[in-house]
């Protein structure tokens, strides 16, 4: 079976970088994904970062759109928690009317920033649907199918695009498997951010067994992973650097990952409650195109997935480029193989 490889991108925000040039490298690696057969390319959502430069999926879409020509752009994800579900189908349906068929709507519930940001981004709001809730509004919204006896009957996101954007549910526990699987759409598992294959693996389990087909859909699963690929396996460790997943759990029973421990306490102290800090190594996929492409057929075969979506947030920006270059070499070998 093929692997078929998209690529995510956060537009990475290194010492030195300017957020112009962090945003460039993310617009050349998008062509350059195109070049290489990738199937789709996805940007992310963080807020008040000087890690990151990708604050506005929607904006960075739209100019990503205009600058390639077939890849299917889109977004991983909108952190549908703090939106309107109306107003990010209404942003997404003009997408999709500027490109037909190459746009993705991917939503998680990450709040993808500290919790001044979330304040900031819901400030005004006093709504307190819940994750289904807000998936199950932006379907209906994005595929014009409110119920006559909803409360907004009759409202339309307009545009209404010839082709919807197709909507992905993004997740990293068994928990959002299944909320995907309830409400029959794709899923994405961010092992990256997870770093447990035991959970990957469950997560699986936990959507094939209880994916709803009641939506004329079929179980459609995507696994997200940090790859870095180099021509040795010294230069892909020097590349992959000392990264660590660092969790903090706070008493209220949340747990979220971010990049460093410093991070981690500036979020406790927003958040204003006791915690706890755990650090764990990375699930780092690493070494030559032979290496990389035989862990990735394993997990292949492991999981029963055909897609990966790849992120790869090393620098240079060269060798980032040049670390999806040994990748698609890599599983041209596969295919040429089969």
């Amino acid at each position: 079976m093929a692997i078929t490889i998209s690529v995510l991108d956060q537009s990475p925000l290194y010492p030195g970088e300017t957020s112009e040039e962090a945003l460039a490298h993310t617009v050349e690696l998008a062509q350059r994904s195109e070049e290489l057969g990738f199937r789709r390319f996805w940007v992310s959502e963080h807020h008040d970062s000087d890690h990151v430069a990708g604050s506005s999926p929607e904006v960075l879409i739209s100019y990503l759109l205009a600058k390639t020509k077939s890849i299917r752009i889109g977004s991983g994800g909108v952190m549908v928690q703090h939106y309107s579900p109306y107003k990010v189908a209404e942003n997404f349906n003009v997408l999709a009317s500027l490109a037909p068929g190459r746009v993705d709507l991917g939503v998680g519930r990450a709040p993808g920033g500290l919790p001044r940001s979330t304040q900031a981004l819901q400030r005004g709001s006093n709504d307190h649907a819940t994750l289904t809730d807000k998936i199950v509004e932006l379907r209906k919204f994005v595929q014009n199918r409110l119920e006559k006896d909803h409360p907004l009957a009759g409202l339309r996101a307009t545009p209404a695009p010839q082709s919807a954007p197709e909507l992905y549910v993004l997740g990293a526990s068994p928990a959002s498997a299944e909320i995907a699987a309830d409400l029959g759409l794709p899923y994405v598992f961010s092992l990256f951010i997870n770093g447990d294959e035991s959970q990957a693996l469950a997560a699986v389990h936990a959507y094939r067994s209880s994916f709803n087909s009641a939506y004329g859909t079929k179980p459609q699963i995507i696994v997200a992973l940090f790859v870095v690929v180099a021509e040795s396996e010294e230069e892909a460790a020097e590349l992959a650097g000392s990264h660590k997943l660092v969790k903090i759990h706070l008493a209220s029973g949340k747990t979220l990952t971010v990049a460093t421990q410093e991070q981690a306490e500036e979020f406790a102290r927003q958040a204003s409650e006791p915690y706890t800090i755990e650090e764990k190594e990375p699930s780092i996929t690493k070494g030559t195109k032979e290496a990389v492409r035989e862990k990735l057929l394993a997990l292949q075969e492991a999981l029963g997935v055909d897609e990966f979506i790849i992120t790869s947030n090393i620098s240079p920006f060269a060798k980032r480029l040049r670390s999806f270059e040994l990748l698609s070499e890599a599983l041209a070998e596969v295919s040429a193989k089969a």
